[in-house]
């Protein structure tokens, strides 16, 4: 039997680490591994090859993924999914794991709804937006690449009598946001999911700026669209001088945190003894509670990620 892996979408730190457990764990279990180059375009494309373990050999420290990722069009479109379908059976690939998000699952539920093809999704995408798993691969690693970042930020701010605003990735998703808002000590996060009150966070740092507040840290989630707004807001109304630092794809490099590796490992070995089951796989890993569990991917896909309430609960201004 021939299992397969590849990525799809925007890359995440723990990636290759995925990759390397993926062949060492397959040949382990006496089957071939393959991988699919540039995602669902290689699908496509029959851009395949069945991999060897030097293939993998020291790429565990390495951000994103030596067997690339794409996003693809075509894969709309009927005819070029059953070119797909013809690619892995005609290297004998009966089942296929994919890291990736939510246009991910989805492409795999229609893999797996028109062609029967056992499939399993590993949560990876630095944004945490995957319905039924407190985890995605590259999230730590993604957090503390942002870490670095503010704490480095916030020593000019203070300095120069400053306020920032520092733009996180995310999509819709305010997670990255929130997480950077509480670990940083930051004065004002602004996410999707809730509303900033600009009333109440303007009375109160307009006292400790008069009182001595040299410096005002907001972290702004991407998805909401204004860090323009917020930066004139702290200029105009609270009267700080503001800069704005955007910190874009520099959050999705880097080397894959202790935890990023583990988990990767975890995530793989879960999916390949599944795959390696005799019932017909649709499945996406996840984890929850400490546990990995197994979610039917028609289920995440109709689902939608909410951020934990012990999160949202002590962020400033936000109702």
């Amino acid at each position: 039997m021939g299992l397969a892996i590849m990525c799809s979408g925007g890359d995440a730190p723990g990636m290759n680490p995925a990759i390397k457990k993926f062949v060492d764990y397959v040949y382990k279990s006496h089957q071939i591994p393959y991988f699919i180059y540039d995602g669902l375009e290689g699908l496509i494309d029959g851009n395949i090859k069945q991999a060897q373990h030097h293939d993998v050999a020291g790429i565990l420290h390495n951000g994103g993924a030596i067997i690339g990722s794409s996003r693809s069009k075509r894969f709309y479109d009927y005819k070029y999914r059953k070119i797909a379908f013809e690619n892995l059976n005609k290297y004998g690939i009966t089942g296929l794991v994919v890291l990736g998000g939510d246009g991910s699952y989805n492409a795999l539920e229609r893999l797996n709804s028109e062609f029967g093809i056992d499939c399993i999704g590993i949560p990876s995408t630095i944004d945490n937006d995957i319905y039924g798993t407190e985890y995605c691969l590259g999230v730590d690693t993604a957090l503390n690449v942002i870490r670095s970042a503010v704490d480095n930020i916030r020593d000019t701010a203070s300095t120069f009598k400053r306020a920032f605003v520092v733009e996180v990735m995310g999509r819709e998703c305010g997670y990255l946001a929130a997480v950077t808002a509480l670990s940083s000590g930051a004065e004002i996060c602004v996410i999707p999911e809730m509303c900033f009150n600009k009333d109440i966070a303007g009375y109160t740092l307009k006292k400790e700026v008069k009182a001595g507040r040299r410096y005002i840290l907001a972290i702004a989630a991407e998805g909401c669209n204004r860090t323009q707004e917020i930066k004139e807001w702290l200029e105009k109304d609270i009267g700080m001088e503001t800069r704005i630092t955007v910190l874009g794809h520099i959050q999705r490099g880097g080397n894959p945190t202790v935890k990023d590796r583990m988990m990767a490992f975890e995530f793989v070995v879960r999916g390949i003894d599944l795959l390696r089951s005799k019932q017909k796989v649709h499945h996406a890993i996840g984890y929850q509670k400490g546990e990995f569990i197994a979610m039917d991917i028609h289920e995440v896909n109709d689902g939608k990620y909410t951020i934990p309430s012990e999160i949202t609960r002590d962020l400033h201004f936000l109702d």
